[in-house]
């Protein structure tokens, strides 16, 4: 597997994804946020076994998909503040979630942004197992929403934010808020963090196993 920065914001380079394997694989053909992407190392398919659910329907090209790429990841600077910027959508191929691969691509990511200047990285992730994802990747929970389910986290871009134990639990608190949105795996996962507190960084990069974002597909 390799990283590619494929544009930096305001370039609008669009990447085709197949829907039946990516979640939010519409925001990746619209508007001009910059993209980046986990792309096989031979330029081979992400997932050469995986069947999908569905077919095609007869107007859609499959040739015209993607098909090396295994995650990818949209963002664009902060609407208000400049020296931030927001990753807007985390997506991993159904095939490869569970691999580590989501946060490789953020860790890569929130590199190439301190590179370019950016002082600080947000996200907003809506389910408590991208929450968990985003603190190994060196997120910290705001104590912020963006929306109604959705939390906010960030991250200073050149070092992993500092991390409140009671912060860290109250964001797993407010999942709680909508328990009856939460699966049963969901709520035993909240109930087991809350009671261990928040997770370590990867030793090597700042990130560990799991998928991020708004997507938040593990």
């Amino acid at each position: 597997m390799e990283y590619a920065l494929v544009c930096p914001p305001g370039e609008g380079e669009t990447l085709r994804l197949d829907y039946r394997a990516f979640a939010y694989a519409g925001k990746f053909v619209v508007g001009k946020p910059g993209k980046a992407v986990i792309r096989t190392a031979d330029g081979g398919p992400a997932a050469s076994d995986w069947e999908p659910d569905e077919p095609l329907p007869g107007t859609v090209d499959a040739e015209t998909f993607d098909e090396d790429v295994i995650a990818a990841v949209s963002f664009s600077p902060d609407r208000t503040d400049p020296t931030c910027c927001r990753l807007r959508y985390v997506t991993v191929h159904a095939a490869r979630r569970g691999e580590g691969i989501g946060p490789r691509l953020i860790g890569e990511t929130v590199a190439d942004l301190s590179a370019a200047g950016f002082d600080r990285v947000k996200i907003a992730v809506n389910n408590p197992f991208a929450y968990e994802a985003c603190h190994k990747c060196g997120f910290a929970y705001t104590g912020e929403r963006t929306g109604i389910a959705e939390l906010e986290l960030a991250r200073p871009a050149g070092a992993p934010a500092a991390v409140d134990a009671d912060r860290y639990r109250e964001g797993l608190e407010a999942f709680r808020e909508t328990d009856g949105e939460l699966t049963r795996t969901e709520r035993r996962f909240v109930a087991d963090r809350l009671e261990r507190g928040p997770p370590p960084l990867d030793d090597a990069t700042g990130m560990s196993d799991g998928e991020t974002g708004t997507e938040g597909d593990g």
